[in-house]
């Protein structure tokens, strides 16, 4: 019976892929692990103190294969980072690969006390690892049902043979077959105490992967309602956003209102400026008129005294007929002055009230443009 070591560190090449050399003690090679899937991916491992972070086992995506080896008949999962072997997890019936997002899938190794996680590339390099995974594991479950079948038969042909010996041991009395009766029975009983010790060793691993696997679910669970927690907060983060944008829109479309007003008013108090300009321009040229209005009683008041002096002159022209022809080039030079006069008058009496009419209809305007504002 040989002794058997794993020699990760000098594996050789075959179609670019690792193959994994058993050794004896003495350092002959006995069989070759031959890979019969290969992908890449980021690999982890859980934390151990917490039990639910990730940390990361390689700086970059490595080469991950599963391994078969015909003598054991066994499967496993290996994963080497240039001399490093950050996986080596054997496959067994009670594994689980799950699916956690869409390029993430964990596993758990009782007999290494971890969770393995590995991140894909790509959502359709994590379906065919995990299809791979349900075929080897169900592979590996045949291999131990058969395993077991073939101890219990074994078991049960010993045990016949060694009671079917003790019968010919009391019919025959045969000293020599006596002796390699015993040494069967014997090798038996041998046999049965370490299909017992298997069989404990196995309910030891079976209760460990329950174990494993309540912790597993209890992760899962909680990180689902981390997950949910997060999804709420992030559905509450963006209606929050929404109602702020929509508050700098409010705000933004109600200080472009109040820019456009400010420049309403600025155009309003230049006009009302202007108007108010006018207005006094138009107040010194009535105060003009008002100064000019002030000498036409002054032009009446000789009006009058001329007209009085005609009358008298008419007087004195019926009792002076003689001054009559002295005087009448200076009756003829008065009269035509006092003609001149009244058109002169007149024109200026019909300017002033125009004047006044425009200056009464532009105060009305005024008046109004301001109940506007």
């Amino acid at each position: 019976m040989h002794s058997v070591v794993l020699s990760p560190g000098s594996p050789l090449l075959c179609d670019s892929l690792s193959v994994f050399v058993y050794h004896d003690l003495d350092g002959g090679a006995l069989v070759r692990e031959q890979p019969i899937f290969t992908t890449r991916a980021h690999v982890f491992q859980i934390d151990p103190s917490t039990k639910k972070n990730w940390v990361p086992a390689s700086k970059q995506a490595v080469t991950v294969s599963y391994f078969y080896d015909v003598t054991r008949n066994s499967y496993r999962i290996i994963s080497v980072d240039g001399a490093k072997v950050i996986i080596n997890s054997t496959i067994t019936p009670n594994m689980t690969f799950t699916k956690t997002s869409q390029k993430f899938g964990q596993w758990a190794d009782s007999r290494a006390n971890t969770v393995f996680g590995l991140g894909f590339s790509s959502e359709q390099q994590l379906t065919k690892f995990a299809e791979k995974f349900q075929e080897v594991k169900e592979a590996a479950r045949l291999a131990r049902d058969k395993s077991q079948e073939k101890t219990e038969t074994s078991s049960n042909h010993s045990q016949a043979s060694s009671v079917n010996g003790t019968d010919d041991e009391k019919a025959s009395h045969v000293g020599p077959a006596d002796t390699h009766l015993k040494s069967e029975n014997d090798k038996l009983k041998i046999a049965l105490t370490q299909s017992a010790a298997n069989v404990k060793k196995w309910e030891v691993e079976l209760q460990t992967l329950r174990e494993s696997n309540a912790r597993l679910t209890a992760a899962l669970q909680e990180s689902a309602a981390s997950v949910e927690q997060w999804k709420r907060q992030l559905s509450l983060c963006r209606e929050e956003n929404d109602r702020l944008r929509n508050k700098i829109d409010e705000l933004e479309e109600q200080c472009s209102e109040i820019n456009r007003e400010k420049e309403r008013n600025t155009q309003l108090k230049q006009r009302i400026e202007q108007l108010e300009s006018k207005v006094r321009e138009k107040e010194t040229e009535l105060n003009d008129l008002r100064k000019q209005s002030e000498i036409i009683p002054q032009l009446m008041s000789e009006c009058e005294y001329v007209s009085e002096k005609l009358e008298a002159a008419e007087r004195d022209n019926q009792n002076l007929e003689g001054k009559v022809r002295s005087l009448k080039t200076d009756i003829e030079e008065s009269k035509y002055r006092q003609r001149h006069l009244k058109v002169e008058l007149k024109s200026f009496l019909e300017v002033l009230d125009a004047k006044i009419d425009g200056l009464h209809d532009f105060r009305r305007g005024l008046s109004k443009l301001g109940a506007d504002s």
